[in-house]
C-alpha cells in the first residue's frame, strides 16, 4: 500500500511529534516542579506543575484525536485542533515565566 493510498501516514508523523512534546512538557515541568521546591520557590513549582500538567492532558488526549484524525481523513472531513494547540501554548508560556521567575529570584 503506497503513501497515496494510506491517508494517515503524514499524521502518524504528526502524533509522533505531539508524544514528544507532550513528554517533555510533562517531564521536564515535573523535574523543574521539583526544583523549584528544593529552592523554596513555591510560585515557579506552581507554574511548572502547570506546565507539566499540560503535557499529561497533551499525552492522554493523543491517543483519541488520532482516533479521530483517521477518521477524518478516510472521509475527507476537517478537524479541529485548536484546543490542544491551546493547552501547548499555555504550557510553553507557563515554562518560560516559570523559568524566568526562578532564575531571576536564583540570582538575587
Amino acid at each position: 500500500m503506497g503513501e497515496a493510498q494510506r491517508p494517515g501516514l503524514h499524521s502518524e508523523r504528526t502524533r509522533l511529534a505531539w508524544v514528544r512534546t507532550a513528554m517533555t512538557m510533562a517531564c521536564s515541568g515535573m523535574v523543574m516542579a521539583g526544583l523549584a521546591v528544593r529552592h523554596d520557590r513555591p510560585g515557579s513549582a506552581a507554574l511548572f506543575a502547570a506546565a507539566g500538567l499540560a503535557g499529561a492532558v497533551l499525552l492522554v488526549r493523543t491517543g483519541t484525536r488520532h482516533s479521530r484524525l483517521e477518521r477524518a481523513l478516510r472521509h475527507g472531513h476537517p478537524l479541529d485542533h485548536r484546543l490542544d494547540v491551546v493547552v501547548a501554548w499555555a504550557g510553553a508560556l507557563a515554562v518560560a515565566v516559570a523559568a524566568l521567575i526562578l532564575v531571576l529570584a536564583l540570582a538575587g
